[in-house]
């Protein structure tokens, strides 16, 4: 895991001295993400400049040192990220006549990509990555990005200077750089809570499609995307496993539980110490499971507990790391400890994003960052195995929504906008406790915006809308709908998915890498340490995604098939339990405390004025406050683009 950063001046490059002293300055703000080492390189034959920051994780010696040239010396590359399944490429390649200086997996990318070509390369690669390759002969760059996304990469041209790097907050350091807020990006920004690629924050910056790579020549002329792995063609192309007789299911079972003590058994590869994130819930007990089975030793796990009940996973973590024998660290946090965090997310997340998690994920990167440098995660289990409840719940409604005429859904949303939420809450309260939905008035008025959908396109864009119209919001901005799913799920090749797989892909697709990759990316560097995710091995993905539903979801149950390989390690009792999710109480900590800063970030600089429309912030706010409605996440979104505004953009 490192960071990577570099530019290439097409006209009227600077000095050599002077672009050796922005990279290094550009290479310096990337300090967190690759504390180790660090390295610069500047063509003296193009306006070329690559710098590198190194968090060595395997072969630690100056072998492993970046940017590295290929033996013949007729390419370089920068490189983040872990590839898996190293020591089979590199026998290939020795095989080919290849020799290396040592045994790190970025010697043997760089001799990879000069043999076999980048695409082709990628292609072979199981793992994690974001790398640039330079072909010095031919005067030809390649930035490429992992399959899923778990690897960040920005680029754009601007001023006739390409900027490509791991985050932008590096390009500032550069003259030619533009930090010029991009309205359209904001405005989608608000309906989500973060910016899907291909969008960024910044005009004329992009984020690289996960399994996509681009090129650039010495002009300048900078190629379309080139997709090197595809989900919907995974999609489109598989072939739903059969089950005819109960072996068959036995069977499927047995070959995912191979697949992924392998994609388990990979990711333990380190010649650092190394654990586990754990939550107690199915897919950080399953990776922790299999981790304890490989290892001689106990693993060392990590949990964040809360005081409020409603958000605290630690005690059910404890059970199962009791239960597996893992050596367990748990830490509990106060609301003004985690609240004291709020002022440095800017500086891991250098444009806007709100998804709350990430302050416990932060945290619990902190404290496994106590005791070791990599820590395997289980994030991708909810998406893959159908693990969010909205997939199951929204079937139902949407079923329902079918049978209804459009004159009966307005009347419907009418009526329930009609009664003031406190009523409906006031209402509710007369069904006993334990029945009693969490958070019901605003679910329903939710619910109120999802009648009015079509399409499961339309009925997932509004599940997931935080700002139902983010143009009224953000002035002079226009929400962007840059989707590469909708084509394909409209009049494409996956137009026969049923609703379920169509939250399910879009999920794959956009708050997968945007929201929970990049969430434990930057929380995770913050503070030096190396997530992996064992359950978004590429492998494991077109596995899933050929399950037959029933494999999924059985006895109104999500992860049926994870749950029966689970159950051979941890017994049900110990995980069978409502979902909780990995946040923290920002509703009552924004009426409590931190309300006083909540309020600074809102009210004390009118030049927020110039963004968006305050009247509707305001009014959301005293909702809010007067417990009237629970707008913690929408105001969250409102909150967080202000902190990254005054840091990166004022």
């Amino acid at each position: 895991m490192c960071g990577l950063v570099g530019f290439w001046e097409f006209k009227n490059p600077a000095s050599l001295e002077a672009r050796h002293t922005f990279i290094e300055e550009m290479t310096d703000t990337l300090f967190l993400r690759g504390p180790d080492s660090y390295g610069v390189w500047c063509d003296p034959n193009t306006g070329l400049n690559f710098g590198h920051r190194r968090l060595t994780i395997v072969d630690l010696s100056k072998a492993g040192h970046q940017p590295m040239f290929s033996g013949s010396g007729a390419s370089v590359i920068i490189y983040n990220g872990e590839i898996y399944n190293n020591a089979e490429l590199r026998e290939a390649l020795v095989s080919e006549g290849a020799t290396f200086k040592g045994h790190s997996d970025t010697e043997t990318l760089v001799e990879a990509c000069e043999r076999w070509g980048v695409s082709a390369t990628c292609q072979k690669l199981i793992g994690m990555f974001a790398f640039a390759f330079f072909d010095i002969k031919q005067k030809r760059l390649f930035l490429a990005r992992d399959r899923l996304g778990k690897k960040p990469l920005y680029y754009g041209i601007q001023n006739n200077t390409l900027f490509f790097g791991s985050q932008m907050k590096s390009f500032r350091s550069h003259p030619r750089f533009q930090a010029e807020m991009d309205k359209d990006a904001l405005a989608t920004y608000f309906r989500f809570n973060y910016i899907p690629a291909p969008l960024s924050i910044f005009k004329g910056i992009r984020k690289l499609t996960p399994g996509n790579l681009i090129s650039v020549d010495e002009k300048g002329h900078l190629s379309s995307e080139e997709s090197f792995w595809d989900l919907t063609q995974i999609i489109a192309n598989r072939k739903i496993r059969e089950i005819r007789r109960p072996e068959d299911e036995i069977n499927i079972e047995t070959e995912l539980e191979i697949l992924l003590k392998d994609a388990v058994k990979r990711r333990m590869m380190a010649d650092v110490p190394l654990g586990a994130f754990l939550s107690g819930g199915i897919d950080s007990s399953t990776v922790v499971s299999l981790m304890q089975a490989e290892s001689m030793t106990p693993v060392k796990t990590f949990s964040i507990g809360f005081q409020e009940s409603s958000y605290n996973e630690a005690p059910y973590a404890k059970a199962v790391a009791n239960h597996l024998r893992t050596e367990h660290h748990e830490l509990y946090v106060t609301p003004e400890e985690a609240s004291a965090l709020v002022n440095d997310i800017p500086d891991w997340f250098d444009e806007p994003f709100a998804d709350v998690s990430q302050i416990p994920t932060f945290l619990v990167s902190k404290l496994a960052r106590e005791h070791v440098k990599v820590s395997l995660s289980g994030d991708g289990g909810d998406e893959l195995f159908l693990g969010y409840n909205r997939y199951f719940v929204g079937r139902s409604l949407f079923r329902m929504m079918r049978f209804l005429p459009i004159w009966l859904r307005s009347l419907g949303v009418k009526s329930i906008r009609s009664v003031s939420p406190q009523m409906w809450d006031n209402f509710i309260r007369c069904v006993p406790a334990k029945f009693r939905p969490i958070l019901f008035s605003d679910k329903l008025y939710k619910m109120s915006h999802i009648l009015e959908s079509q399409t499961p396109e339309q009925f997932y864009r509004l599940l997931m809308s935080q700002w139902p119209n983010p143009n009224n919001l953000v002035k002079q901005g226009k929400e962007e709908c840059l989707f590469p799913w909708s084509s394909a799920l409209n009049t494409g090749s996956l137009k026969n998915l049923d609703f379920v797989e169509t939250l399910q892909y879009q999920d794959c697709l956009n708050y997968l890498p945007d929201d929970i990759l990049a969430k434990v990316d930057r929380a995770s560097m913050a503070v030096s340490l190396e997530a992996r995710t064992p359950l978004l091995d590429h492998r494991v993905v077109e596995f899933a995604w050929k399950l037959p539903m029933e494999m999924k979801f059985r006895n109104n149950k999500g992860k049926w098939v994870l749950r029966n390989i689970l159950n051979r390690y941890v017994p049900s009792h110990l995980i069978d339990r409502p979902k909780m999710g990995f946040g923290v109480p920002i509703d009552s900590w924004l009426r409590g405390s931190l309300r006083p800063w909540a309020e600074d970030l809102l009210f004390s600089d009118t030049t927020l004025q110039n963004y968006l429309n305050t009247s509707l912030v305001k009014e959301r706010w005293e909702e809010h406050q007067s417990g009237k409605r629970n707008w913690q996440y929408a105001l969250w979104g409102v909150l967080m683009f202000e902190a990254f505004r005054r840091k990166w953009a004022a």
